[in-house]
Formats: C-alpha cells, sequence, structure tokens
C-alpha cells in the first residue's frame, strides 16, 4: 500500500459561532495541506460547537450549521481541492416518523469538491452529562470511503464504546483507518480509559484507530483534547497535548505502520490535569461569555487562594480582583494571609470592612446565633455582587465540592457568583492542588503563589468567635471518604457502615447532602472534573422523604 499522510486537528469551537469555528477549521486545513495531509479529521459537532442543546431542536439553527458545511466545502473546493475533510455537525433528519427529535448528531465527508456522505452516530449516550435520547436520533448507516487503496470508516464518540454495531460493520468491509469524531469531556483518568478502549477496538477489529477529540471549556464542561493514533498492533503512534489546541501528522503505510511527524506527548500526573482542567474551563468560561476580569472575595483561608491561583494562571495577574471583608471575628492571619496572598499573586485588593453594615441589619432585626453568622456572609455576597455591577468583573465563588455537597454555605451569602472553579474539587483535594502547584513554583525558582499558612491552619468561616469548620463537620478526610461513597459509588448507609464508617456520622453526612439540593440547584457553575459533579450528572429531587 502506497504511503498516505493525514492530519487529526484538536480545536477549541463555540457553541453557535458558525463563522468562528469555521475559520478554526479552515486554518487547521490549510496547515495540513502545507505539510502535504491528504486529509484531515476534526472532532465531534466541531463545526457548531458542541454540546449545543436544546439548540438542536431549533430548525433555524441546523439550517445554519448545514449552510457553514457548504461554505466549506465551497472553499475547501477552491483552496484545496485535493484534500479530504472530515467535520462534525449537527444535521437535520430528513424523515420525522421514528422519533420527535429532529436532529443528528453528524461528521460530513468532503471530497474531491463534494459533500460525498454524511455519516449520523449511532449510539447516543444517556448517562451522566450526556442526554442525547431528549435532542438527537440515532443513525443505523455505515460510511467508508476510500482515498487511493485506504479503505477508511466513521465512527463518533460513544459508537466505539459498543461492541459491533458500526464499527463492525466497518472492520467487514476490510477498513484500514477508523476515524472517531470526539466530544469527551475531562474526568480525573479517563485519559488512559480512552485509550485502552482505542486498543481494544484496534485488536478486536484489526484497524487503525484515530481518536479525535476536542479541546476547551463549555460551560461546566472541560474537553481535554489529548487526540491520538493507534496502530492495528495496539501500538500507541502519536498523542496530542491536552488542554490546547494542535494538529497531528501522521504517515500510513499500513495498518501495522504509521509514522508520526512530531513527538508524543506522555500523560502527566493527575494533579497536574486536573488544575489545568480548572484552568481552561475558567478561561474559556471568561473569553467566550465576553468577562474582561474576575473579582473574589479573599479570606485567608485555603479556598480563595486556590481560586485566585488558577485565575490568575488563567487569564493573568492584571485581569484578577480581590476584596478583603473583614469582620469582628476575623483573625489577624485572615487579613495578613489574604494580603500576602495577592502580593504572591501580584493581583489588585481592596478592603471593605463589613461590621457598620452587619451592625445596621443587626439591630434593625435583633438577630444572633446563626441569623447574625448568616447575616455576615451576606453583606458580603452583596459588595462582591455591587463591586462586580459597577466594575463588570464575574464573581468567582470559591466554595469547594465538600461544602457545597452538605450545604456548608450560606445561600445569597459566600455562594453568590457566576462561576464556582473548585465546584467539583473536595475539600482534601484542594490541599493538594495548592501544594502541588506551590511545588511547581519552586521547581522553576518562581514565588510560591499560595501561602504555607493558608495550607497548614485549620479552615474556619470565621462568623462567631473561634468557630472551626470540624466544630459543624467531620474531619474532612473522613468526610470527603464518605462522601465519594455516597456520591460517586451510590453506596447506600448500610454499606457505608460495612466499610467501617460510624453510623452516627453516616446518616449525618446522608441528611446533609440529601436536604442541601435546594441550595445546589441555585448555585453556580464550575468545571466538572469527576465522574459524579453536582448539576448535569446528579439530578436529585428537592421534596423526598427517601433516606
Amino acid at each position: 500500500m502506497p504511503n498516505f499522510r493525514f492530519a487529526v486537528a484538536q480545536i477549541n469551537p463555540i457553541v453557535g459561532d458558525f463563522s468562528g469555528n469555521l475559520e478554526l477549521i479552515k486554518l487547521e486545513i490549510a496547515a495540513a495541506a502545507a505539510k502535504g495531509a491528504e486529509l484531515i479529521c476534526f472532532g465531534e459537532m466541531s463545526l457548531s460547537g458542541y454540546p449545543i442543546e436544546d439548540l438542536a431542536q431549533r430548525p433555524d439553527f441546523l439550517e445554519k450549521a448545514e449552510a457553514a458545511l457548504h461554505q466549506l466545502r465551497s472553499w475547501v473546493s477552491t483552496e484545496f481541492p485535493d484534500i479530504t475533510v472530515v467535520v462534525g455537525l449537527p444535521t437535520k433528519v430528513t424523515s420525522s416518523h421514528s422519533n420527535w427529535a429532529i436532529a443528528h448528531n453528524s461528521a460530513a465527508v468532503i471530497q474531491n469538491g463534494k459533500i460525498t456522505g454524511l455519516y449520523h452516530k449511532h449510539h447516543l449516550p444517556n448517562y451522566s452529562v450526556f442526554d442525547e435520547y431528549r435532542v438527537f436520533k440515532s443513525g443505523n448507516q455505515t460510511l467508508s470511503f476510500n482515498i487511493g487503496e485506504l479503505k477508511i470508516a466513521l465512527a463518533i464518540c460513544e459508537d466505539i464504546w459498543q461492541v459491533g454495531g458500526p464499527v463492525a460493520a466497518a472492520a467487514s468491509l476490510g477498513v484500514d483507518l477508523l476515524l472517531v469524531l470526539n466530544g469527551s469531556p475531562f474526568e480525573r483518568s479517563k485519559s488512559e480509559a480512552r485509550l485502552e478502549l482505542a486498543r481494544d477496538v484496534a485488536k478486536r477489529e484489526n484497524v487503525a484507530v484515530a481518536y479525535i477529540n476536542l479541546v476547551g471549556g463549555q460551560d461546566d464542561l472541560v474537553f481535554d483534547g489529548g487526540s491520538f493514533v493507534i496502530s492495528a498492533e495496539e501500538v500507541l503512534i502519536g498523542r496530542l497535548p491536552q488542554f490546547d489546541c494542535g494538529l497531528g501528522v501522521f504517515d500510513f503505510i499500513s495498518k501495522r505502520e504509521i509514522r508520526f511527524h512530531g513527538t508524543s506527548v506522555s500523560n502527566q500526573t493527575e494533579n497536574w490535569q486536573i488544575w489545568n482542567a480548572l484552568k481552561l474551563g475558567l478561561r474559556d468560561y471568561v473569553e467566550k461569555n465576553g468577562f474582561r476580569s474576575v473579582l473574589l472575595g479573599l479570606s485567608g483561608g485555603i479556598d480563595s487562594a486556590v481560586c485566585a491561583a488558577i485565575a490568575v494562571d488563567a487569564i493573568g495577574a492584571d485581569r484578577v480582583f480581590g476584596v478583603l471583608m473583614p469582620s469582628r471575628y476575623s483573625s489577624a492571619h485572615s487579613v495578613s494571609d489574604a494580603e500576602d496572598l495577592a502580593k504572591r499573586l501580584s493581583i489588585t485588593v481592596s478592603t471593605e470592612p463589613i461590621q457598620t453594615l452587619v451592625d445596621s441589619f443587626a439591630n434593625q432585626l435583633d438577630l444572633s446565633g446563626l441569623a447574625l453568622e448568616n447575616i455576615q456572609a451576606r453583606v458580603r455576597g452583596s459588595l462582591l455582587m455591587a463591586i462586580s455591577n459597577s466594575s463588570g468583573h464575574l464573581v468567582l465563588t470559591t466554595g469547594n465540592k465538600t461544602e457545597i455537597a452538605v450545604g456548608y454555605s450560606t445561600i445569597y451569602g459566600d455562594s453568590v457568583g457566576g462561576f464556582a472553579p473548585l465546584k467539583d474539587v473536595e475539600k482534601t483535594l484542594v490541599w493538594s492542588l495548592a501544594n502541588w502547584r506551590n511545588s511547581q513554583a519552586k521547581l522553576i525558582g518562581q514565588v510560591e503563589p499560595i501561602p504555607e499558612n493558608s495550607i497548614t491552619k485549620p479552615p474556619s468561616a470565621e462568623l462567631r468567635e473561634d468557630q472551626k469548620d470540624q466544630d459543624s463537620l467531620p474531619e474532612y478526610e473522613v468526610l470527603d471518604a464518605i462522601l465519594a461513597g455516597y456520591l460517586e459509588r451510590r453506596m447506600s448507609f448500610d454499606q457505608l457502615v460495612d466499610e467501617g464508617f460510624d453510623e452516627v456520622t453516616v446518616d449525618k453526612v446522608i441528611r446533609l447532602v440529601d436536604s442541601a439540593e435546594w441550595k445546589r440547584r441555585q448555585g453556580a457553575i464550575g468545571p466538572k472534573i469527576s465522574g459524579m459533579a453536582f448539576g448535569r450528572d446528579r439530578r436529585h429531587p428537592i421534596t423526598s422523604r427517601y433516606r
């Protein structure tokens, strides 16, 4: 078989930005053609952005997607007629009798100046963050095409997670190369699972596999790229970086012999991946939604310190603003640690004492106890939103997954904000990330961004005298372990007790989690990094007597 050069492109599209996405695609086609590629493949829904959710039910959206595809075909036929392009997009269902969905999740082949084929995704995921039964109609055809003597077939994401189906059908046709278009969101340890899956497909179907993923943040999802090519002998030929756009060029000699023009990227540590997922998720939420800067309250504690460090890494120190809002219960170190953080990060900070405002509420309403604690948090939330309204900052809410799980926050208080970088990051992981980020700075001779005292001191909301988190909650190591079992592994009370956890503690944690659902429904979105994030993943009734 003669040598054949192909390219895979991982790009960062924006949902609904057909003209912008088209320009990204054109740039990669031109770059691939300049390197002699005869084919280039993009990720799932790369022309429209992904996921499109209920936009899939709008005929006008689907018409614009089709128009963008024809613009691309016209441009390719004029500028680069010798290159074959495979691109993902939604297309309109031509027959309406099967179900009420009006869209397919599709891949189009542009070859010889024509749209020579449309492949429609067979297996529609309907679990975790995916709800594709709601908006898409499944396909039922196999699509293969030839470039010279090479036979190529298409699959989209979930199709290769199933044994049989379109992948097996394509392999039975003697396919040499399977192109798999993906919009696969980041989760811890998921990149290796993808690689093993592709190896299984390559071995089972005797086919080389090119896995092309999107990259970028889309609301609460982060697509991490990491596209790769596997030979039919299950050998990893080359892998593109995670969390960055990229173009990979490969020479196909046979399904067992493929060469990568570049240096294959090895997977980094889990903390590196998580930090970069959080950074990319925040950066793209800010940039794609047109915010010029972010604002957050700085308490001197670990959560606000890590949020601020992520924000600086994501968009730069000149676009990150902090506010210190001390009360009579704020310790001296809460102020000094926050000021130390600001200096280390080179961010602009201001100080807005809250005690006079709190006293006004307390005196007028005769507040005490929990009501007095909560009004402090709500005054702080009001100040942040007022500054946001006057200056145009996006407010970051700094709560972590553990606090959000058990409702350890004040609604309309410390929970205010438009984006929550730590929403899917449990408290023990927050500490781990802080130590990791400091270690990375130290390795290259930079100032460690997070003050040591913010990491080591006992966490406290500082809403009453000598308050500590563990006055109300179990130790975080125990609490996070119970939450992991209850939320991610879906363990029952009895199963958790059988694991060795104290019965009273387990009962308390489960009741706190279930009773806090109403708060979570009103909370900000944040980047998903686990297999069970609050939001799309977990839809629990607010009104329920099931325990």
